[in-house]
């Protein structure tokens, strides 16, 4: 008789057709084995499993692959598993927010309230609470949220928690009536700051006037995230700036980046938050989206005027001295880190000109809601 082990669900049954081909018994297995019988005689009414040593023995015995003992086995075992296994409904959503959230950055930034990242329910209860939910598997980050009206598919967990906590702290604040004009006249302010570093204290001051929610947000570890603007309504703007570069190029480049996409409009139906806003994606080539060229396009020529840089590069292309970078900043009466800044992205040459790239983030947090760099903005969990 052939037996064809393809025919078997559990090594069980196997083995005990293979017996019976034979016209063994689970003696003579045992004594031809050199084990116990009594071992045998579990393993063929699948009370004992099947080990990798066994298979082995049996594979010499019978002439079957040792695999297909194996394969029977753990066949068997998952369905006996399958059975008594109780489904955790819970457990796909805390892969996702376990598995996607910085929790445990959160926790120590003290944006959840949770001493533990191990007392799940804790943990569970905070993060709804945090992102405004009455539970967890309501949260935007998860697959089957219903709800999902804050940002587009790109965004990545890290940058959305990022984003509610810009967005937690600005809900708080007071600031003046907003309107267009008034953002305007703050750009004007604003450009008689590029001069000096200090004068950047004064930029939170004339943001609120204009109506323009303004907050400081340490980025989260990989978000690599820039700066973002939204609307908690349709007259209230919010900025938020991460400093991820601390550069003063860098400050006023973004800075003026958002403030060019709240001017317009942009951000209304769903936040734009802009991340590694360098190199290309600071420009205004084709394959940018039109609303961030449009806000490239004015944060460059805040930084320094582009007529006034083009003429500067075509004089003195290919070289560039220190003394040539010192009086052309002081024609346009900027700091001379914006037009290295400029100058390096236009050029490629982002090794030269770095000493004048000043830090900046020590001169704006004293006046600004800050959260981040060892500091916990004063908002309630």
């Amino acid at each position: 008789m052939t037996i064809d082990a393809a025919e078997y669900r559990t090594p069980g049954q196997l083995i005990e057709a293979l017996l019976k081909d034979r016209g063994w018994t689970k003696r003579t297995l045992a004594i031809v084995l050199d084990v116990d019988e009594s071992g045998i005689t579990r393993i063929v009414s699948d009370k004992q499993s099947v080990s990798a040593t066994m298979a082995l023995s049996l594979e010499e015995v019978f002439g079957v692959p040792a695999e297909r003992f194996l394969e029977l086995q753990k066949a068997y075992d998952l369905a006996k598993a399958r059975i008594a296994a109780r489904p955790d409904p819970g457990r796909k959503t805390r892969a996702h927010l376990f598995g996607g959230l910085p929790v445990a950055e959160m926790i120590k930034r003290c944006w959840i309230e949770a001493d533990d990242i191990r007392d799940v329910p804790m943990v569970e209860k905070s993060l709804a609470k945090f992102f405004g939910v009455d539970s967890p598997d309501q949260i935007e980050i998860l697959p089957h949220a219903a709800k999902k009206t804050i940002v587009g598919p790109d965004v990545t967990s890290t940058q959305l928690a990022w984003l509610y906590r810009v967005r937690r702290i600005a809900s708080e604040l007071i600031v003046a009536p907003y309107t267009t004009q008034g953002a305007l006249e703050a750009v004007k302010r604003l450009s008689d700051l590029r001069r000096h570093p200090e004068e950047l204290r004064k930029v939170p001051r004339i943001l609120n006037e204009a109506g323009i929610r303004f907050v400081l947000v340490e980025t989260l570890p990989s978000a690599k995230i820039d700066g973002v603007c939204f609307w908690l309504n349709e007259r209230s703007p919010v900025i938020g700036l991460s400093i991820r570069y601390d550069r003063i190029d860098n400050f006023w480049f973004v800075l003026r980046h958002e403030l060019e996409h709240v001017i317009q409009g942009h951000g209304k139906s769903s936040p734009i938050l802009d991340a590694e806003l360098e190199g290309e994606k600071a420009g205004t080539s084709s394959n940018i989206p039109e609303e961030e060229r449009i806000a490239n396009e004015a944060a460059a020529n805040f930084c320094v005027p582009k007529k006034m840089m083009d003429a500067f590069i075509a004089r003195k292309a290919p070289f560039f001295s220190e003394i040539d970078l010192l009086g052309f900043s002081r024609t346009i009466n900027v700091h001379p880190g914006l037009v290295a800044g400029q100058l390096q992205r236009l050029t490629g040459r982002y090794d030269r000109f770095r000493n004048h790239l000043v830090k900046v983030r020590s001169f704006i947090a004293p006046s600004a809601i800050v959260d981040g760099w060892g500091d916990v903005a004063p908002v309630d969990l």
